[in-house]
């Protein structure tokens, strides 16, 4: 590890360009504005660059992680230390390399997790939620699986905290690392950024969630290991959407169950995907599958309560029962997004209880399924 070389390998206007050419979510004007932020790229970078051992750190602007420094090798007594720190103003996240003497060998801010909101200095970073040290390339060299928390200001899902993860990879001459953006789009688009070991399963071991988002078939899906919930399973008429499967079941990616569910019509092609676990890391017990008029409007819409499992912030095993509600619509189904606002529900809730909650919400009282 001793050539690792000081400075960085990144090029500055390169790194510009993604900010500019990057789609804009959410901007303001002024944040939009080309020579704005040219301009405030640089003056970051530049407090980035200019920080050359562990104890500057602070001094550039950036706040240091404590709790998540850790050597490279830790069976080294002179490991190479990654020293995460925030930068102050814009929630940026940097990863320094510091050697035993304190000297930074080498930096980087090239994250996923810096490219939440695209186009947009700062960004909506609230922790680190995992770090781990794997080779995942089998090329014998220490790679990186790192994964943020985070939670937007704004926006439909403002408030509700989701995670990204990231890999990188030590280069062959062992002075620095790299990613491939593919690898990582691939882990937060398809949900594989729960966990580490999640993460290690697609990029190190080929498995995969993809195919839960990109098949078009009932047949396809089991072809590639879904596990279908037989006893809530059945078929059901939605208005002009016609007769469908409601098909709920699992796929096993590490140690964690991914639930979704698919509405199948008679000749198995897929018409509609539900994701009801959000952001939990598996399903621990599906309860219930219901299909019933929530809303009043003379259609079946589709109830879902499960207890779900994830990891607390000290790494206990945390259970939770929660539920997702799909309304119909002409073209399909639609999440709520105002009544788990207003009801949280709990262990002893069962379906029934759920749909008069849901139904008081919306003002209307039937007893006709």
């Amino acid at each position: 590890m001793n050539r690792w070389r000081y400075g960085s390998a990144l090029v500055l206007a390169a790194l510009v360009g993604c900010l500019l050419l990057s789609e804009t979510v959410q901007a303001s004007p002024a944040e939009t504005d080309e020579s704005s932020v040219l301009a405030e790229y640089e003056a970051y970078y530049d407090r980035l660059l200019s920080v050359e051992n562990r104890d500057g750190i602070a001094d550039g602007g950036f706040l240091v992680v404590e709790d998540q420094i850790f050597p490279l090798e830790p069976e080294e007594e002179d490991s190479i230390l990654m020293v995460p720190a925030f930068d102050g103003r814009y929630h940026r996240l940097a990863l320094f390399f510091v050697d035993v003497d304190g000297r930074i060998l080498y930096r980087t801010e090239q994250l996923e997790t810096n490219y939440c909101v695209r186009g947009q200095m700062k960004q909506p970073i609230q922790a680190i939620a995992a770090v781990s040290f794997q080779d995942l390339n089998r090329d014998g060299k220490t790679d990186i699986i790192l994964i943020t928390s985070c939670v937007n200001e704004s926006g439909a899902y403002a408030g509700e905290t989701y995670k990204v993860g990231d890999v990188l990879f030590q280069n062959q001459a062992g002075d620095g690392f790299y990613r491939d953006y593919r690898i990582s789009e691939k882990i937060n688009r398809f949900g594989m950024n729960k966990s580490a070991d999640s993460i290690a399963a697609f990029v190190r071991d080929g498995d995969s969630t993809e195919f839960l988002y990109t098949a078009s078939t009932l047949q396809e899906l089991i072809k590639n290991r879904f596990r279908v919930i037989q006893e809530q399973c059945y078929l059901r008429t939605f208005g002009k959407l016609g007769k469908l499967q409601v098909t709920p079941g699992t796929y096993r990616i590490a140690d964690y169950d991914i639930f979704m569910i698919y509405l199948v019509n008679e000749q198995g092609d897929i018409v509609s995907v539900l994701q009801p676990m959000g952001e939990y890391d598996n399903l621990y017990a599906l309860k219930g599958v219901t299909c019933r008029d929530i809303d009043g409007d003379g259609l079946k819409d589709i109830v879902v309560l499960a207890r779900y499992s994830y990891e607390g912030e000290a790494g206990e095993l945390l259970i939770e029962s929660d539920y997702r509600i799909y309304y119909q619509r002409t073209g399909g189904f639609v999440p709520d997004t105002e009544i788990r606002d207003t009801y949280r529900c709990s262990d002893e809730d069962t379906m029934e209880i759920l749909v008069e909650k849901a139904r008081d919400y919306w003002g209307w009282q039937t007893t006709d399924d």
